[in-house]
């Protein structure tokens, strides 16, 4: 990514008073899937509001994010919840690429889309793990650069085992798990 789109993306960022922790609407109704400890990867994690209701839940959260401040407003809302020994939040370019770690019980990435990013992500999911993934989409809206195709992610992460999806109003989203048996707890 640029200087210039960094910038751009602290710019949107500061002045902001953290929001409240929330998982993203769209996964909402679907909340009994999300494990309730483990590791998560939360891509483009923002200000970290999804990252620490995942914290609150019981889950080890890294956040990831290339916008400096609001890496800082995702610390401190952790700190802020209580939940900031089980957050860390690191400035990340995702131009460069997933940054190693070990497999995730859950990885969410919301509103951010890198279709040469869907092979790690789908490999950095553990054995039974969690794939929350939402994006702008052309169904029901504009086709554009930053746009999935029709299907799109359901072809991209075929290989895993579909929970719910969809696509319309200009986004798709897709819950799916990796094969194999969980190793962490959901709460059902």
């Amino acid at each position: 990514m640029t200087a210039t789109d960094r910038a751009r993306w602290d710019d949107r960022y500061a002045g902001r008073v953290g929001g409240a922790p929330a998982l993203p609407e769209v996964f909402a109704q679907q909340v009994d899937a999300i494990p309730v400890a483990g590791p998560a990867l939360e891509l483009a994690c923002g200000s970290g509001s999804a990252a620490v209701w995942l914290a609150e839940r019981g889950m080890t959260v890294w956040g990831v994010d290339v916008s400096a401040v609001a890496i800082e407003q995702a610390r401190e809302l952790a700190s802020r919840h209580g939940v900031a020994d089980r957050c860390r939040f690191s400035v990340v370019d995702l131009d460069d690429g997933l940054p190693p770690g070990p497999p995730a019980a859950m990885i969410l990435c919301h509103r951010f889309r890198d279709p040469r990013l869907y092979p790690a992500i789908a490999g950095r999911l553990a054995a039974g793990g969690l794939l929350a993934i939402c994006v702008l989409s052309e169904v029901g809206a504009r086709p554009g650069q930053f746009r999935a195709t029709a299907g799109e992610l359901g072809e991209a992460f075929a290989d895993l085992q579909p929970i719910s999806a969809g696509e319309g109003e200009g986004q798709a989203w897709l819950l799916a798990r990796a094969k194999g048996e969980p190793q962490w707890p959901s709460p059902q």
